[in-house]
């Protein structure tokens, strides 16, 4: 050992020299020279604003002028209606005033379908109109029960069978203020019985498909069916009162009906302007409804 030359000592840290360790304090102020790097943040998405919810379409009114029960758009109503059921008739079974009678009396609140199922046991059962004034209401009830209120059916057509053979001789009357006097009989059974069987076209039929379809038609805007016969009698001429009542009633079994009519297939869709058509080429108006 050359004197005075004093070897170098390890460092009390542990650290030697050209470990490649930082000497001390230089690693603060190199990172006291770096710059510091922020993450960026990150973009925030652009608030959309929600669209609001499309509103549903009003329906159109009536154009200006427009007159539903104008002439000329009645005629084309009949026009139409005759292509579409030239030869219509009841269709209640019958074969004389007074089956016709009482098949009317058992269609209220019933089907055609189903009273035409019963009448031709009923008239086998009892042939004439002295065969049911001779009953009680109790004994005819079992034979038209499945007709739906069969109770006050029955005490209709015995009332009126006995009135017939008391008063009328046996024979059902063809006059509208005789007929309304039988029991269970108000306008809309006379008219079927005076149109239908005697040919005579005192007033039109007003049932559930003439009611409907002449308010879709905006031929009325009464919900009452003596004041719905009034207002047709006023536009129908009445020469085909009777026709009329029949096509109506056909046209609300085959196409017009109370829920989900076909408008698609309806030769009357162009003239009808019904609130609740489910197809349509024309304005709805919303006064037009069942």
């Amino acid at each position: 050992m050359v004197r005075g030359v004093i070897p170098r000592q390890p460092a009390k840290t542990g650290r030697q020299a050209g470990s490649g360790s930082l000497i001390r304090g230089a690693q603060s102020r190199g990172s006291s020279r770096e710059k510091t790097f922020r993450a960026a943040p990150f973009d925030r998405p652009t608030r959309v604003k929600p669209v609001p919810a499309l509103a549903k379409p009003k329906p159109a009114r009536p154009s200006k002028g427009y007159n539903p029960r104008a002439g000329e758009r009645i005629q084309e109503i009949l026009k139409r209606l005759d292509q579409l059921y030239p030869d219509v008739t009841c269709a209640l079974t019958h074969s004389n005033a007074w089956e016709l009678l009482v098949a009317t009396i058992l269609s209220a609140q019933s089907t055609d379908v189903n009273v035409n199922r019963v009448t031709p046991v009923l008239f086998r059962k009892y042939p004439t109109v002295q065969d049911f004034a001779a009953l009680t209401p109790e004994q005819l009830e079992p034979d038209i029960r499945s007709t739906g209120f069969f109770r006050n059916k029955s005490r209709s057509v015995v009332g009126a069978a006995k009135k017939v053979v008391s008063e009328f001789g046996g024979e059902v009357p063809d006059d509208m203020d005789q007929l309304l006097t039988l029991p269970g009989v108000a306008r809309k059974t006379a008219n079927v019985v005076l149109g239908t069987w005697f040919k005579k076209g005192v007033g039109l039929v007003v049932d559930t498909h003439v009611t409907r379809i002449a308010r879709r038609l905006e031929l009325t805007k009464n919900t009452d069916p003596p004041k719905i016969e009034q207002d047709l009698m006023k536009v129908i001429p009445r020469k085909q009162w009777i026709l009329f009542s029949h096509q109506v009633i056909w046209h609300g079994r085959k196409l017009c009906y109370a829920r989900s009519p076909k408008c698609v297939d309806c030769p009357l869709e162009t003239l009808c302007h019904a609130a609740d058509k489910t197809w349509s080429t024309v304005e709805i108006h919303k006064s037009a409804q069942p």
